[in-house]
């Protein structure tokens, strides 16, 4: 067969300059993993042939006895890792100028791979042909290719493909789906199609992990129908879907809550005689939880069972999280519990989620009976998730000397605190209104050694401006700076509480102002940051300042809630006929949504309207109504009507 390059080079599209060439810098090889080891060739032992023999060994025209022998040497070198003996053998053979097959490349660049050198797979690579007289075939190159996409250097991957190509190396199938691989993980979906359609004209296949890679490509960036398609176009090919080509499917369709699509996906899998795997149900059980569907989910358990397909931690932990989100911590309870009987035991993970969400739900006594049954086993010990689970929920119910109690048998038992325990635990003290304990706790962060991130400075400066210690929580303020921390925007908003609470409005809008200008979405304002500043503003009696703030944030897709409202009801109650200017400006607000197409953000402030028997008007309802009766938000609603029924069981 001709060879024959791409017509177009990958690397074109990544508008980046070109690492590789064909001609790149030699690296060093001699690069030893121990300090101990000699870089002189040692005897090995356990060889069946000594070095002598290799030394003495006539020639016969460029293979030499003993050069298999060599070979199966270097062989067993990289099975166990002993790189630095495979650099010694590399320097006799070409000191020697041995013969040495690609095959032994090819073991060698899968050693580099698991060592994570793919520098060096890629250095020896280059040096084949000119320093060990060894030709280079697809074989080699896929092998090095591999190595770098394992890593997740998919660019160099890309680059270190066309450079190859332009030394007359033709790419093989395999070469095919590795740079398939490398164009979805970097996110050039449609560079990876053409990639696809090009392979027939070079002769080459697609195969079922080159379909199975390019649906998951397409999946991840939400173009579901033309994965969907490619499944009707691989089985008009002639090739089997497998059960990972459906999982990748069923993900994509369950992510975007499109069940009905992943029914009829799961009974073509059945028809084509394609048994489902744990993935495949652990993925059908996450979208059935994701949609509030828990019942059901529990039966696919049920079926899942009794298919004889095993669950696993990620199973359970699916069914936990779906549970505890529906704050149904107790029926979640109850389904491990059943389980049990059937010989499964609670994971760590599986531990914290069902604390957690006891807690949350106020039953702190059976949170910690759960503790308690954990500390009696002795095949699963708390780590530091669950015990920060449990810290949580203590402060969370104004226990926080027993959190402290805890913090200190967590230490005996060897697991450290980290910054979020501490926040937790201070926490719970400001909460309890013991702002002494709170500030101790900041203080046992030094003798811990425990270095602080932007969640403990957030909780305290929230907690001195909560006790009126604004001065205070600016010096902490300005200390988290000069360590280089940036401020979220917890820590925002609270400093921006507390100086609105002295008054100092403008200083908080100067502020906010700086939240606006940071770039990362973590400091951006959010709606608790707009009302603390509508409140203060409201309360100078600066009501236009306020609304030209609620313009702003609706600008910047901030939708108001129920304490937006009653700052601006409030600020109204003065007037004549406040009810009727109250409604106004409500009615006023929804249209202004509803123009923006926020409906979400529209119904809550028309429930808020309804709260308070301000009923909007006839033409208010004629907009908002065939925005909500859309089918899917019926659908939606009633889904969630059903689910909060559940709830009150």
């Amino acid at each position: 067969m001709p060879k024959c390059p791409f017509p177009l080079r990958i690397t074109h599209f990544l508008n980046q300059s070109r690492i590789l060439s064909t001609n790149p810098l030699k690296l060093s090889t001699s690069t030893s993993l121990s300090p101990n080891q000699s870089m002189e060739p040692e005897p090995d032992e356990a060889s069946p042939t000594s070095e002598k023999i290799f030394k003495s060994a006539p020639k016969m025209g460029s293979f030499k006895l003993g050069d298999s022998t060599l070979s199966l040497r270097i062989e067993k070198h990289a099975n166990s890792g002993d790189l630095a003996s495979i650099e010694n053998l590399l320097t006799l053979i070409k000191s020697e100028n041995r013969a040495v097959t690609e095959h032994t490349f090819i073991v060698i660049f899968k050693a580099y791979g698991r060592a994570h050198l793919p520098d060096k797979a890629i250095d020896l690579f280059h040096r084949m042909v000119n320093e060990f007289h060894c030709k280079r075939t697809v074989k080699s190159f896929n092998s090095v290719l591999n190595v770098i996409i394992k890593e997740g250097l998919y660019r160099r991957g890309l680059e270190f493909h066309d450079s190859a190509v332009s030394s007359n190396i033709t790419p093989n199938g395999l070469s095919f789906n590795l740079v398939i691989k490398a164009l979805c993980k970097l996110g050039l979906v449609d560079r990876a199609v053409e990639v696809f359609r090009e392979m027939p004209e070079r002769k080459c296949s697609p195969d079922v992990y080159t379909y199975g890679t390019l649906m998951d490509g397409l999946c991840k960036e939400e173009r579901i129908d033309e994965a969907v398609l490619l499944l009707d176009e691989m089985q008009s090919e002639g090739i089997s879907p497998s059960s990972v080509t459906y999982n990748v499917l069923i993900n994509g369709l369950c992510k975007r809550g499109d069940l009905t699509r992943v029914t009829k996906l799961v009974d073509n899998m059945f028809l084509k005689g394609c048994v489902p795997n744990e993935v495949t149900y652990n993925t059908l059980i996450n979208g059935l939880c994701l949609k509030g569907k828990l019942e059901k989910a529990v039966s696919l358990l049920e079926r899942m069972v009794s298919s004889k397909c095993v669950p696993n931690d990620v199973t359970y932990g699916t069914l936990v999280n779906g549970l505890v989100k529906e704050r149904r911590a107790v029926d979640a309870v109850r389904l491990l519990a059943s389980m049990e009987g059937r010989g499964y035991r609670l994971s760590q993970h599986v531990y914290s989620a069902l604390i957690s969400g006891l807690f949350k739900e106020g039953r702190g006594e059976e949170g910690m009976r759960l503790w308690k049954k954990m500390m009696g086993e002795k095949d699963c010990e708390p780590n530091i998730v669950v015990y920060s689970a449990l810290l949580d929920g203590l402060c969370r119910e104004g226990r926080p000397e027993e959190a402290k109690e805890i913090v200190k048998g967590m230490i005996s038992n060897g697991c450290l605190p980290n910054a979020y325990t501490y926040s937790s635990l201070m926490r719970g003290f400001f909460r309890a209104g013991l702002s002494e304990e709170a500030m101790k706790v900041w203080g046992e962060m030094d003798e811990m050694g425990c270095s602080r991130n932007e969640v403990c400075y957030s909780v305290l400066i929230d907690g001195l401006c909560g006790v009126g210690k604004v001065n205070e929580a600016m010096m902490v303020w300005s200390e988290m700076l000069t360590t280089g921390i940036k401020p979220d925007t917890v820590a925002y908003s609270s400093m921006i509480k507390g100086l609105c609470g002295i008054g100092s409005v403008d200083a908080a809008l100067r502020l906010y102002h700086e939240m606006v200008c940071q770039e990362e979405p973590k400091s951006q304002p959010d709606v608790v940051t707009y009302n603390i500043l509508l409140d203060g503003l409201c309360v100078q009696k600066d009501v236009s300042r306020a609304v030209d703030l609620l313009n702003c944030m609706l600008d910047r897709g901030v939708d108001p809630d129920v304490i937006t409202c009653n700052v601006f009801l409030k600020s109204l109650k003065d007037k004549l006929d406040s009810c009727e200017e109250g409604r106004s400006f409500l009615e006023e607000l929804v249209v202004r949504l509803l123009k923006r197409q926020r409906v979400s953000g529209a119904c809550k402030i028309v429930e808020v309207m309804l709260s308070k028997y301000m009923a909007p008007k006839g033409s208010t309802w004629w907009m908002i109504v065939p925005e909500i009766c859309k089918p899917k938000k019926i659908n939606a609603a009633i889904d969630k009507c059903w689910r909060n029924l559940c709830t009150l069981k």
